[in-house]
């Protein structure tokens, strides 16, 4: 009876041991990317196609941008030819160019770039980046370092510089990244919009204090700081390991991820108000899988430890694929564009945003991080 009691107690621990070592199906996460990106592409198969809300917009536009940026994410891990094809038939609509024009400051604008240059990596080709170098030549020469001066741009733009400068191996656009990247941080608004005590980043200077929340809390906008960490990760996995500056922003990776733990929901989303679940304090898809994202590149790379923050990106992942992705591949509980957690409310399953791509960018780029999990 010993024995088997023995034989019992190994089983369980083994079993318990290959848990903790594979803690997602790798097959069944990318069988659920594929999905809500099936659904996108069939329900856009025209790449060019403008966008219509409220107005009309090319699909160059950030939304867009973001979406490509998740589609490209999963390609680097299943390279089907239909991704490469949608994502090179959409950049070659808009002639590898920007809403806006070369000479935009927007990185809203100019976020296109991020594919543009992903497809020249695979397949090189000067007429790809044209417009790109034109563009972010310009920021690069000239003075200004107050064009993000608003935290969702530190995302758009940050990934632009960092892929430039290992492409061009040129530190100069290391640096000016850095500083744009600082002055958002610190100077922006009246003491800058990251917030070192509570570890999180206000939206815009229209929020920094005096602004509260109606609970007497700072606001803290959930996709908003989604960008940031999300853009810092995205950041860390292009520029080299001796890159200027690369411990600043692995320094503020760790600060957000540890902020975002004990304000986690029970049920493992993020509230849309990370600081006041009483003001529209719904669950909400897009800053979900940017922290997800965020956390599991951290994991992956070894800069934040597994046993904290595993956890924490699987319950989150967990909670979006049963409680936000649809059988037919549509997200739910996305917010609407906006700036604040009173846009696009009241969110709900069945309820879509004004714009459903850049909430399947966020999830595809989450998926893609822990796909590469070990």
């Amino acid at each position: 009876m010993k024995k088997l009691s023995l034989f019992f107690s190994i089983c369980f621990l083994y079993t318990c041991t290959i848990s903790a070592q594979q803690p997602f199906d790798k097959k069944l996460v990318l069988k659920q990317m594929i999905l809500a990106n099936d659904y996108f592409m069939q329900k856009w198969p025209e790449t060019g196609k403008t966008i219509i809300t409220n107005k009309e917009r090319p699909s160059n536009i950030w939304t867009r941008g973001v979406y490509y940026e998740g589609l490209m994410a999963l390609h680097e891990i299943f390279p089907k030819e239909a991704y490469y094809d949608y994502a090179y038939s959409w950049s070659e609509f808009h002639k590898w160019g920007f809403d806006k024009g070369n000479t935009t400051r927007n990185a809203d604008n100019y976020c296109a770039a991020q594919t543009y240059i992903d497809l020249y990596n695979l397949e090189p080709d000067a007429k790809k980046l044209k417009n790109t170098k034109a563009n972010i030549n310009m920021l690069l020469n000239t003075p200004q370092l107050d064009d993000w001066s608003w935290i969702d741009a530190i995302q758009m733009g940050m990934p632009v510089f960092a892929k430039l400068g290992v492409l061009e191996k040129d530190n100069r656009y290391f640096e000016k990244m850095y500083q744009m990247y600082m002055y958002s941080r610190n100077k922006h608004g009246d003491n800058g919009l990251f917030n070192p005590k509570d570890g999180l980043w206000w939206r815009d200077a229209d929020f920094d204090p005096p602004y509260k929340e109606p609970n007497g809390e700072d606001c803290y906008w959930s996709r908003g700081n989604g960008w940031v960490i999300g853009a810092l990760a995205k950041v860390l996995t292009i520029i080299p390991e001796n890159a200027p500056h690369r411990e600043q922003y692995v320094k503020d990776l760790k600060a957000m991820a540890a902020a975002l733990v004990p304000i986690q929901r029970a049920d493992g989303f993020w509230n849309v108000s990370l600081h006041d679940p009483t003001n529209f304090g719904e669950k909400e898809t897009s800053g979900t899988a940017l922290f997800v994202y965020g956390m599991a590149y951290g994991i992956n790379s070894g800069i934040l430890k597994k046993e904290t923050y595993l956890p924490v990106v699987q319950k989150a992942w967990d909670a979006m694929i049963k409680e936000s992705l649809h059988t037919n591949g549509a997200l739910g509980f996305l917010q609407s564009t906006g700036k604040e957690p009173k846009d696009g409310q009241p969110l709900s399953y069945d309820k879509f945003p004004d714009f459903e791509d850049y909430g399947l960018g966020c999830f595809l780029l989450a998926g893609s991080e822990i796909y590469k999990m070990k």
